[in-house]
This record gives C-alpha cells, sequence and structure tokens, in this order.
C-alpha cells in the first residue's frame, strides 16, 4: 500500500464509526473470524480496543492483520483500522484508479 494511499484510506476512516470492540477477552478465534466477515463485507473497518483489555493496540492490529490477510491503515489510540480489496467488487476505488470492467 502507497502512501496516497494510506492517507485515502485515513480520510474515508474519519467518516466511519468502529463496528467492533475488542474487550477482556482479547483476540479469540470467533473475533478473528467476525473481523474478517466484516473486511469481507466493508473492506475498511474501525475497531474499538475498550480500556479492559489488557493487550497493546498496535500488537493487535498487527496480530489482526496477519491473520485476516489485510493491512493497518492506522491505530491510534484504542482504535484500530484496518482495509483489504475486495477482489470480486470493489466498494473502494483510489483517486486516480481506472475501474476495470469485466
Amino acid at each position: 500500500m502507497t502512501t496516497k494511499e494510506r492517507a485515502y484510506l485515513k480520510g474515508l476512516a474519519q467518516n466511519i464509526d468502529p463496528i467492533l470492540s475488542l474487550g477482556k477477552a482479547s483476540l479469540t478465534p470467533e473475533f478473528t473470524e467476525a473481523v474478517a466477515e466484516a473486511i469481507k463485507a466493508r473492506e475498511l473497518i474501525k475497531i474499538n480496543v475498550l480500556k479492559n483489555c489488557v493487550d497493546v493496540p498496535q500488537t493487535l492490529a498487527r496480530t489482526l492483520s496477519e491473520r485476516t490477510h489485510s493491512e493497518v491503515v492506522q491505530v491510534i489510540g484504542r482504535k484500530i483500522v484496518l482495509y483489504k480489496r475486495n477482489m470480486d467488487n470493489p466498494g473502494i476505488i483510489f483517486p486516480g484508479e481506472k475501474i476495470k470492467k469485466k
């Protein structure tokens, strides 16, 4: 991911609300599966790390990214933003990118 793409995604992420919250149980297989499903449906998601979660948000973001084959856009405070392009039907088109017609 280029820095321009990352900056564009950060701008989009400002307008979305967290759809998942990570709490005391931390990373469970069920939570990882929920993240994978959410990324597949939305491409760009924001996750809230609750205060009762003892893990460091940066570490959680890296682990989630590896497990879901997505990219960490940013970690600000206790918010994680992940992105994974939907190759079949991309919902996010980057500026200057040409849309491939089938």
